[in-house]
């Protein structure tokens, strides 16, 4: 394209300018060659003539269009040159406040100078997972792409991160590592991400220091190696450093500091551990007061000490080792103050009372005399002696201060050591990633060895940085088959030869420093004459010979050579080195073993003494080589990884936020490579698109017929017509390739379409418009014209109305005001004469009254304390028995446990059996004799009742008399009443006549008056209608602000409701988390205590559950029953904090071990004591058979005399031949028939018990007598052979009792009896307590009322004579209501009785009748013989009562078929829902059927294991999740709906409520299995979320319905990745898989209500991710996007129509995304839409309105990008919002569910199971 094309009027192009660098102009008029000018008008309006060298022709660069300006990728840009990189960076830094930037493989960070909120773990979750362009620049998406490329290339990885001091290195590298601790999934127990976050504190504060340039410098390089393993976990670190600034120990200049660890300890030195330190404030100390600048603003010194301390500890290093080193600093301290003397020229001495040198002998250990001494001596050795010499205090001081960089030097290697020691590696190293805090390229006035050697580091690293560059570049060319032509490139590899190859800088310097006169005069001269000549990147400055130049690759550097010498050989004294050795200071003493060593292993033994000396001095290493090797070490490492590089950039030297200096900005975009790695990109071909994206952006610029299938094809032909010179783009495999400026001519030809398409359109339009308006205004002005004069003539005619109309209404309202004043005045002096007589009656009556209340109240309440003080009496001697009985219980039972364990004892038992027998008969006598008293007492308190009955009847006799007096009285008031009405009837009839004469005589006047009254009735109707309106207003103004405060206080409830239930969830899933790890614990360290399964059983005198060992019972099942197997971690280091915790658990688990013991020992011996009762009870039982047996003789006698009476009955009641009818329901015959009925089902009923009692005794008693005839000796009972009545757990450990256990089943058949007796007391107890309680019902009722017939004669006797006589009426109407309602009540419950007694009578008569056919049967076959016909039987249909009968020990089997293998997707389409849940409820029901506790336990507990089991191992699977989530929620129905409470059988019928449990109440299961089904909805929530992550964004935000005129614009070098590489991924694709989990969700028979959460939370979820992804890449925040948008979320709102969830709140949930895309579309110019937009986007946060402001792009060139003052409007109307400062959405928060009661209508009768469900060893009942 010719640049006449291109420099044509309009054309934007950049300037050279000295302030700004670069200025932008605007050509005024066209570009032709030959030109030799240009003219150009600056931003400001000046124009300028810009010449142009006529033997070069260079233009100036062109600008880029506004639309490419911000972008994320500097490669993006279509002119990638220096001024169009610098102004990028400008805009996204100033405007956009956008502190990252990508340059190709570079991402550019700049330093804020102020903390962002672009940190924290919500943003490192969404960068998590993502690939490096999908997301906008930023440190984490470096980080996950370094963590993404170990992980799948299984390569090491490095991040370099380089800038001059102050740019942000080190926060980089520090959040860096922060991401990697958070990302990597190691164990809890190793904790290696914090000790590995936790070195960061310890190396800023011996390492970084505050510089004129930076407050938190760092003063040396680190390369820190972070180890991971084959799962990608971080299990440990390594830390290399590089060149420590030691100078900076003794010396600072103006305004710097030194190491911060000094500062800290100086703020510390108040503490009492550091009270022997003496020390005092920084200003005191020589090395801390040079830089007169000791505080830093908005840093505590004190409170970075203590974090530094805790970092130690962290680390392992103990409060012990780290006042060791602290006292190292501090003697360092007061070695800096320690004064020096001059006594001549060559002398100079030390106080010996030099309190600082005294101090800091002390501190180090050494003796003071010898210090001072060899502080001012120096010991020379030569060939034959060696000499000792003073030196001159410049030299002491010299020796003093090197003597204290080399400590601090020691203590710093020592502190990394220690540090990598803390971090070594717990495992094999897999991978690891390398960070990089290095030093950049710096230049200052006076730059020396330090200076040189950064920039030599930097050297290497430009060259690593541009090979790597290179090759990328190279590598893509060829990866997509284009010709390419080799890139030149510059190479600073002569800059690095002229440093480090032989006879270089570093070779002579290391050579000179081995002479023994050399100094830097004489190496400079060696420079010279060496490389003055030979080396063109070496220079002499002109006015200096002790200096050199070297042309880096940044800039020239000027070095004084002063010092070189001195800083290479970095010597000190040995003398004073073997001073501190001889201390016995043993952390000083470890320091210097390195010394030791490396001298011991470079030691020969030589006969020459100078020859020993001059080796160790040669073979001592210098610091350039020193540095060099560990250079060449590095630059290995990083060449063996993959390399990723993090410029940071210094914005200014003043530190203010958000400003760009440009010149000091170009000065590091050329020091650091970026400016390199622009210019490798523009030699070759900058710009790359796919063929697709090409398509779609530019689909505008073809014509129809020009869109072929081949859209490969179809992009060729375009650029070939559109494009002429080839050489300006390739074609590659997949991409196509264009040079610079080519994507720039592109987008002016579609700006350029687009534009006219535009006029053509709003030609159209304006037309259009135009047209209609003019319709629009003929048709108003006919129609005005109409309806104006139809006006004129109304309001004629309405005129002549009003003034006929005013003088008829001016005479009636004269009238009528004149009539309503008199009124008034009348009324008003009746009301006040009324309630004056009223208030007087009133108070009156009040008075009576109040001094009658107050002694009822005082005799109530003094009985009532007597009482209650009684009880308490009585309760206090109670417990105090019970108290001192079971203390003297417990001696007892301790001395016959102490004498059953002997074996004297047991001699003793066996010679005095029968003494034992005679005294169990002895006992079995005053047993006897307890019974008859027994029988005594139930007499006296019959008789005590029957004395309280009759007293209640006197009572309620008393009280129906008092009533009949009172109707009595009210009988009286209707005899008065009529003739109050028979006089008043009269008096009317008299005013009748009297107005009937009135009306006579005054017609005329009536008829005249009609007409008045008529209006006036209408006035004052109007009158009345508005004050009604009124009134009604009001009220309705006042409902709804009660409605709103009412609802406002309903959603503050909700909220707290809400929350509630959320924290208690989150705190259930800790629970659980807490107790899966107790159960590993547990597991790994061997305490499963086998014999701690503490159950409840019932005893002899214990009926009810223990519900006190209900979580136990749980814990102890569940660690038996669950078959989820648990990994066994190794951990083959410890460290202290772990090792605590461990300790503290393991006295936990010993507490709850000495705790199952004492439980154990306690039922221990309560099964002794079991055991002793048994063997009492064993001797008893002969005693009582023969009496059971004529017990039962007499019972049967009178059961059969029962069912002769019964017969007798049913025949009267049935006799067909019989002349009298059946008596009539509510009869006197059949009431007395339905009690006799009811007296003989309970007498029935009693001696079906006693028949049960007896029959049980006799079945035991054959079975002895047989045992004793078949063994013929005596037998040991075994109680688990002999069915009992009561289903007990009877110990199996049975002594021997008498030869048959007579005594045994005696003592058992008496206790029997007693519990009878014990029962039938309470029943009659019970039906004492009921008739008494219904008394009582009947007094109160009475007693009100009583009380509501006086308080109506007192209102009625101040009442006027007509409103007594309706208000009498008026009670009189209710009271007869109440009584109606009252009998009705009545009615329909004796109907009810009355149905039950048919239908009970009914099933009587069909039992005797099958009683009898059966008993005439039986009679029949005895008697008949002969052969009979045979004779087809039917098979009645059974009646099952939805009950599975198992066996035990069958739980384990029903669990594993039914849940543990059991496949949901053959359950949920073959058989009913919840088939699981209803069968193990089914199971249920039999064991509380049986009465088994036991069984329901262990059925329960081992229910709760094996699905926790099959969530924990198939928790990813979503249809597992979700059948069993609805099992379990069935399961805890099933237990609501038939626990038998009237809340939940209200909604059973009436054969469900005969399922109901009988035996055991279970609601703390209930609780138990919500809390499991809360578990499993967090799974599946989390199961889901897993599933939707993938397609959330893709269909959301990168997919675009429409393409081509919205298309997306260009990008960079990290071109954005889809996640679903092989096909688009639609909104359609995901409805399609929430229409899935829906369809599976309804086929499981989850709830409706529970659906809908679900459905909420999954909606959440995708607002969320959307949101935040939103909120994080610039390029999806366009017009068009939020057009994509609100279009996606209008189909979610359709599926939610379609599948009516429409009312589950998940439309809420998605109003944040619907506001952020409203937000994209809104008008964002004036401040009134500023003010739209704070009132629309009300779900959006501030922080998230301005982030998506800023982030607004344009994708075309008509939109506009938000201006800086729009954003500080926004920002001032939202200032005064209360809400979060996040700023994204918490994807991971799970709302708070409700599990509602749902009913079953299954019932449980019809449920079969299923043959395929493998549970045949069930049987229905």
């Amino acid at each position: 394209m010719a640049a006449s094309e291109l420099y044509s009027k309009y054309a934007r192009v950049w300037l050279p300018d000295a302030a700004e660098v670069w200025k932008s102009a605007e050509l005024i008029r066209d570009y032709t060659p030959g030109d030799l000018t240009l003219s150009l008008q600056l931003e400001d309006g000046t124009e300028v003539e810009y010449k142009i060298d006529p033997k070069t022709n260079n233009l100036p660069p062109l600008r880029n269009p506004n639309i490419l300006v911000g972008e994320n990728d500097l490669t993006s840009l279509s002119y990638l040159h220096e001024p169009a990189v610098l102004h990028n960076l400008k805009v996204r830094f100033i405007d956009s406040k956008f502190i990252y930037t990508y340059c190709g493989i570079v991402l550019v960070s700049i330093n804020p100078y102020e903390s962002l909120p672009i940190y924290e773990a919500d943003i490192i979750n969404a960068y998590s997972g993502q690939n490096m362009g999908d997301m906008d620049p930023h440190i984490f998406a470096v980080a996950e792409e370094a963590y993404k490329q170990m992980a799948r290339d299984e390569r090491n990885q490095s991040i370099i991160v380089s800038g001059e001091s102050g740019a942000g290195k080190t926060v980089s590298a520090k959040y860096a590592m922060r991401y990697f601790a958070t990302v990597s999934c190691s164990s809890v127990e190793t904790n290696i991400e914090e000790r590995v976050l936790a070195s960061s504190p310890i190396m800023e504060a011996l390492g970084n220091a505050k510089t004129t340039r930076n407050d938190n410098s760092s003063r040396f390089g680190k390369y820190i190696e972070i180890g991971f393993d084959k799962k990608h976990c971080i299990i440990g670190a390594n830390m290399r450093t590089y060149l420590l600034e030691k100078s900076r120990v003794v010396f600072q200049t103006h305004g710097e500091r030194n190491y911060h660890i000094f500062y800290q300890l100086c703020a510390s030195a108040h503490l009492p551990e550091f009270k022997a330190f003496k020390l005092g404030c920084a200003d005191d100390f020589h090395c801390t007061n040079q830089g007169q600048s000791p505080v830093i603003d908005g840093v505590d010194d004190a409170e970075e000490m203590c974090i530094t301390r805790r970092a130690f500890s962290l680390l392992g290093i103990c409060e012990s080792g780290q006042m060791e080193v602290y006292r190292i600093l501090a003697a360092i301290l007061h070695l800096s103050n320690v004064e020096v003397k001059d006594q001549s020229a060559d002398r100079s001495s030390i106080m010996p009372d030099n309190v600082h040198l005294m101090v800091f002998c002390e501190l180090m250990g050494v003796p003071c005399e010898e210090m001072a001494h060899w502080l001012c001596h120096m010991k020379l050795k030569t060939t034959t002696d060696t000499y000792v010499k003073s030196v001159s205090k410049m030299n002491a001081v010299n020796g003093r201060d090197a003597l204290a960089k080399h400590i601090y030097a020691r203590l710093f290697s020592w502190i990394v050591g220690s540090i990598n020691n803390a971090l070594k590696l717990a495992a094999t190293q897999h991978s690891f990633i390398g960070v990089l805090d290095i030093y950049g390229f710096e230049t200052f006035d006076v730059n020396s060895f330090e200076q040189f050697c950064i920039n030599y580091a930097n050297e290497k690293l430009q060259q690593q940085f541009n090979l790597h560059v290179f090759k990328l570049e190279q590598e893509e060319y060829m990866k997509e088959e284009i010709p390419w032509t080799l890139i030149d490139f510059y190479d600073n590899q002569p800059c690095i030869n002229l440093i480090e190859a032989k006879l270089g800088v570093l070779d002579l310097l290391d050579e000179e420093c081995k002479m023994p006169k050399g100094s830097d005069d004489t190496w400079s001269q060696k420079l010279y004459n060496t490389l003055l000549k030979q080396n063109a990147h070496f220079d002499k400055p002109r006015l200096s010979n002790r200096a050199f130049i070297i042309h880096h690759f940044a800039d020239k550097v000027e070095y004084q050579c002063e010092g070189f010498l001195e800083k290479n050989k970095d010597t000190v004294n040995e003398e004073q080195i073997n001073v501190l050795k001889k201390s016995k200071f043993d952390l000083l003493l470890r320091l210097f073993e390195d010394d030791e060593k490396a001298r011991s292993s470079t030691k020969k033994p030589t006969s020459n003494t100078g020859r020993a000396v001059q080796s160790q001095r040669d073979n001592k290493k210098t610091v350039g080589l020193q540095f060099r090797q560990s250079l060449h070490l590095l630059m290995g490492t990083l060449n063996a990884t993959t390399p990723h590089y993090v410029r940071c950039i210094k914005p200014n030297d003043h530190k203010a936020p958000f400003t760009l200096d440009p010149v000091r900005a170009v000065q590091q975009l050329r020091a650091c490579g970026v400016l390199e790695t622009i210019r490798i990109s523009a030699a070759g071909f900058p710009s790359r698109w796919t063929y697709q994206e090409f398509f779609s952006r530019y689909r505008v610029l073809m014509k129809q017929k020009d869109v072929l299938s081949d859209r490969k094809q179809t992009c060729k032909n375009l650029l070939e017509k559109l494009i002429k010179d080839q050489d300006k783009y390739q074609f590659g495999k997949n991409k196509i390739f264009f040079r610079a400026g080519q994507v720039a001519y592109l987008e002016k030809l579609r700006s350029d379409k687009l534009r006219m398409a535009c006029v053509h359109i709003q030609k159209t339009i304006r037309c259009w418009l135009a047209r209609k308006k003019y319709l629009r205004m003929k048709e108003s002005a006919i129609a005005i014209q109409r309806h104006v004069r139809g006006h004129q003539a109304r309001c004629y005619v309405k005129l002549l109305r009003r003034t006929k109309a005013a003088v008829v209404i001016q005479r009636n309202v004269r009238m009528w005001a004149t009539r309503r004043c008199y009124q008034q005045q009348r009324s008003a002096a009746i009301t006040i004469q009324c309630f004056l007589r009223a208030y007087v009656a009133r108070e009156q009556y009040y008075k009576l009254m109040f001094e009658k209340k107050a002694v009822v109240i005082q005799k109530w309440v003094k009985g009532w304390l007597t009482r209650q003080q009684y009880r308490r009496t009585v309760a206090a001697i109670v417990l105090l028995q019970s108290c001192v009985r079971r203390m003297r219980a417990k001696k007892e039972f301790k001395k016959l446990k102490v004498e059953a364990r002997s074996v004297e004892h047991f001699k003793k038992l066996n010679i005095g059996m029968e003494n034992k027998i005679m005294q169990l008969q002895h006992k079995l006598n005053e047993q006897q004799k307890e019974n008859r008293d027994l029988s005594e007492r139930l007499n006296v308190v019959e008789k005590t009742q029957s004395m309280e009955r009759e007293r209640h009847c006197r009572e309620i006799e008393n009280l129906r008399r008092s009533e009949q007096e009172a109707r009595a009285k009210a009988e009286t008031l209707p005899s008065l009443l009529e003739q109050l009405s028979f006089l008043q009837h009269e008096l009317d009839n008299t005013r009748r006549q009297k107005e009937d004469l009135e009306e006579q005589s005054k017609v005329y006047k009536e008829q005249t008056q009609q007409v008045v009254e008529e209006l006036n009735m209408k006035n004052s109707l109007l009158n009345r209608e508005k004050d009604e309106l009124n009134t009604l207003i009001l009220e309705q103004a006042q409902q709804l602000t009660e409605i709103k405060t009412n609802i406002e206080n309903t959603k503050q409830l909700e909220k707290d409701l809400t929350d509630e239930r959320s924290r208690y969830q989150s705190l259930l899933s800790e629970h659980l988390h807490l107790e899966e790890r107790h159960r590993d614990l547990k597991e790994e360290m061997n305490f499963s205590i086998t014999s701690s399964k503490i159950g409840h059983k019932r005893t002899d005198s214990n009926y009810s559950t223990n519900s006190s060992e209900f979580s136990q019972s749980i814990g102890s099942t569940e660690g038996e029953g669950s078959s989820i197997q648990t990994e066994d971690e190794t951990q083959s280091t410890v460290d202290l904090p772990v090792l605590l915790k461990l300790q503290r658990r393991l006295k936990e688990l010993e507490q709850d071990k000495q705790s199952l013991w004492q439980k154990l020992d306690k039922r221990e011996e309560a099964q002794q004591e079991k055991a002793k009762e048994m063997e009492e009870q064993r001797t008893v039982g002969r005693a009582e058979l023969d009496l059971e047996t004529l017990k039962r003789q007499e019972l049967e006698s009178e059961n059969k005399k029962l069912k002769q009476d019964l017969n007798e009955l049913r025949k009267s009641l049935t006799n067909e031949n019989s002349e009298l009818a059946p008596p009539a329901p509510g009869s006197l015959p059949y009431n007395i028939l339905v009690e006799q009925l009811n007296s003989s089902n309970e007498e029935l009923d009693m001696r079906k018990e006693e028949v049960l009692l007896l029959r049980s005794h006799m079945v035991r008693q054959e079975a002895l007598k047989h045992k004793d005839s078949a063994l013929g000796g005596s037998v040991k009972l075994d109680l688990s052979e002999i069915p009992s009545f009561q289903d007990v757990d009877r110990s199996p450990n049975i002594h021997t009792l008498n030869e048959d256990g007579e005594l045994w089943l005696a003592y058992e058949g008496l206790k029997e009896t007693n519990r009878l007796l014990e029962f039938q007391m309470q029943e009659q107890e019970r039906v004492h307590d009921e008739k008494c309680r219904k008394l009582l019902e009947e007094v109160n009722k009475s007693k009100d009322e009583k009380q509501q017939q006086q308080k109506l004669l007192a209102q009625s006797l101040l009442l006027p004579e007509d409103a007594r006589i309706e208000a009498s009426l008026k009670h009189e109407i209710a009271r007869l209501a109440n009584e109606n309602l009252e009998l009705l009540e009545q009615q329909e419950k004796q109907d009810k009785t009355i149905r039950k007694l048919k239908k009970q009578l009914k099933f009587y008569m069909k039992k005797v009748g099958d009683f009898e056919a059966s008993t005439q049967q039986k009679n029949n076959s005895s008697t008949m013989n002969d052969p009979v016909r045979a004779v087809h039987i039917t098979r009645k249909e059974k009646e099952y009562q939805g009950m599975l009968e198992y066996k035990e020990g069958d739980e384990s089997c029903l669990l594993k078929n039914l849940v543990v293998d059991l496949r949901p997707r053959g359950v949920a389409v073959s058989f009913i829902p919840g088939l699981p849940a209803y069968i193990i409820f089914m199971c249920l029901r039999y064991a509380d059927n049986v009465n088994d506790d036991q069984r329901v336990s262990t059925l329960l507990n081992s229910t709760i294991s094996s699905i926790k089991g099959v969530i924990k191992r198939r928790g990813n699977d979503f249809e597992i999740v979700s059948f069993w989530l609805a099992n379990t929620c069935r399961l805890m129905h099933c237990l609501k709906q038939y626990s038998g409470d009237e809340v939940f059988m209200t909604h059973n019928t009436a054969r469900q409520n005969e399922h109901c449990l009988t035996n055991f109440e279970l609601s703390e299961y209930q609780q138990v299995f919500g809390d499991l089904a809360i578990q499993i909805y967090r799974q599946l929530i989390k199961c889901m979320e897993d599933t939707l992550q993938p397609f959330i964004v893709a269909s959301m935000l990168e997919h675009e319905t429409v393409q081509g005129v919205l298309g997306s614009k260009p990008t960079g070098l990290r071109k954005r990745s889809t996640s679903f590489p092989e096909g688009a991924v639609t909104v359609e694709v995901l409805l399609q898989r929430l229409g899935l989990f829906h369809t599976t969700m309804s086929q499981h028979g989850m709830d409706s209500d529970l659906i809908k959460q679900v459905v909420k939370q999954q909606f959440y979820i995708i607002c969320a991710v959307t949101l935040n992804h939103l909120l994080l890449r610039k390029d999806m925040c366009s017009w068009s996007k939020g057009l994509q948008i609100r279009y996606n979320v209008w189909q979610l709102e359709e599926w939610l129509t379609e599948r009516e969830l429409a009312d589950c709140g998940a439309k809420e949930t998605l109003e944040p995304l619907v506001q952020a895309a409203q937000l994209l579309q809104i008008k964002k110019k004036t401040e009134a839409d500023a003010q739209a937009i704070c009132n629309m986007c009300t779900a959006l946060t501030t922080a998230q309105i301005v982030k998506v402001l800023t982030l607004y792009t344009p994708v075309i060139e008509f939109e506009e990008r938000v201006s800086t003052t729009f954003l500080t409007t926004i920002k001032n109307l939202l200032k005064d919002r209360v809400e979060s400062s996040t700023l994204m959405m918490d994807a991971k928060k799970i709302f708070s569910i409700t599990l509602p009661f749902t009913p079953s209508s299954v019932a449980l009768e019809t449920i079969q199971v299923p043959a395929s469900l493998n549970l045949s060893f069930l049987t229905r009942i």
